[in-house]
């Protein structure tokens, strides 16, 4: 593994755990040219779901992007990364459960909503707002509401 911050190849693995809910291993390495400490991750390379966007194209799914967004979503929120990132691991476990190939970006959507529900109303309400594409302050108002009469 090259090291982030001299460029030298070799390096010592000083902790390995598991990751992500098992899904991936991560490893804390030092350089043995510049002692610089660094942390990777390894997991298992799986076949790439697609995405079918809304106007009929096709994009890679990526777990950074949907990440990004979630974080947009929960940014001044009491949420750690940790369940930012659980909430990403299940979302793309469920994908690859349910789905070979080709997903479309509804069901994604969809499934992000549900998750952030879960995990904090603003950060749901601000997701919502993008997703849905609100065109005003009353669809805005619509689903707020419709989020206090779940309570």
């Amino acid at each position: 593994m090259r090291c982030p911050k001299c460029g030298h190849v070799d390096d010592k693995v000083t902790d390995t755990r598991a990751a992500r809910g098992g899904e991936a291993i991560r490893r804390r390495r030092v350089c043995l040219h510049c002692e610089h400490r660094f942390t990777t991750y390894e997991e298992v390379v799986k076949a790439h779901i697609r995405i079918i966007k809304r106007d009929g194209r096709y994009e890679d799914l990526d777990r950074n992007k949907l990440l990004n967004g979630i974080v947009r979503a929960c940014e001044k929120r009491p949420i750690s990364r940790t369940q930012i990132e659980n909430v990403v691991s299940g979302i793309f476990n469920e994908l690859e459960a349910e789905y070979e190939r080709d997903v479309p970006s509804a069901v994604v959507g969809k499934k992000v909503m549900e998750a952030l529900e879960k995990l904090d109303e603003v950060a749901y309400i601000r997701f919502a707002s993008v997703y849905r594409r609100f065109k005003d302050i009353n669809q805005f108002l619509s689903e707020v509401e419709s989020l206090i009469g779940r309570e």
